[in-house]
């Protein structure tokens, strides 16, 4: 309903609630943050959402294995505000991060994999490094190829991407 400041005022009591409830460095704790940042960033107030971001993944980092899936989402959650910031290099180095796990814990086919290559093959071609973004986007459609039904609106978008960098190339 985009009544931002109502879903922060939810998200805020619902962080207070798990503060009290919960072990200072339960998991669940990074869930209202991680709430509180999308609104933020959805807002486009990129500081407050990177801010909320980097306390969720802190708590994600002190409570879960290395290698965790909810760690790598917040590297993707991090990397997508600092991308939207223009600082390319922090979201190349959130974006690897990324999917340096979702290697690990994803079978090569998975498409949340596609995703992070995905979302690597976007920061090139906004960094002007079309070959590199190429690699990516061909990456993440030979996936989706493999995982997805046809006519999944998600090949079309690889398509779409692969098409303009080879267009701007």
């Amino acid at each position: 309903m985009d009544d931002y400041s109502k879903a922060l005022e939810f998200y805020e009591k619902t962080h207070q609630i798990y503060e009290k409830a919960l072990p200072p460095n339960h998991p669940d704790l990074a869930i209202p943050y991680n709430n509180i940042a999308a609104v933020h960033y959805k807002m486009n107030n990129y500081s407050k959402a990177l801010e909320f971001y980097e306390k969720s993944h802190q708590i994600f980092e002190k409570a879960l294995p290395t290698n965790h899936p909810d760690l790598a989402t917040s590297y993707n959650n991090i990397a997508s505000v600092y991308n939207d910031m223009g600082d390319y290099s922090k979201a190349l180095e959130f974006y690897e991060k990324d999917l340096e796990i979702t290697k690990k814990v994803l079978p090569p086919n998975h498409p949340d994999l596609a995703i992070s290559y995905n979302n690597i093959g976007l920061l090139y071609d906004d960094m002007g490094d079309y070959s590199k973004a190429l690699k990516f986007h061909e990456a993440a459609l030979a996936i989706r190829k493999e995982s997805l039904p046809p006519e999944h609106p998600a090949i079309k978008r690889s398509i779409d991407n692969i098409a303009s960098v080879k267009q701007k190339m």
